[in-house]
């Protein structure tokens, strides 16, 4: 599923995403739980503001962002 993501460009540009949205919810990222690379993209495990987990792949070559996995918060 491809989402729009918003990021905090620090050292590089797209350093680490600082929003997201699915469907028409917007969502803040709390933490960066996790980042890990291959050789086309960049993944980040992170935690949002609806207390979900969410792992966000970033393709580089051309710039597109995608849901891999959400795993709903623990009652």
């Amino acid at each position: 599923m491809t989402v729009r993501v918003v990021c905090y460009s620090g050292f590089k540009g797209d350093e680490r995403p600082v929003r997201f949205q699915l469907d028409e919810q917007w969502y803040d990222v709390e933490e960066v739980l996790d980042r890990w690379y291959d050789p086309d993209a960049v993944y980040f495990r992170v935690r949002a503001d609806d207390h979900g987990i969410y792992i966000l792949r970033h393709y580089e070559p051309d710039d597109t962002w995608t849901l891999e996995s959400f795993r709903s918060p623990v009652a």
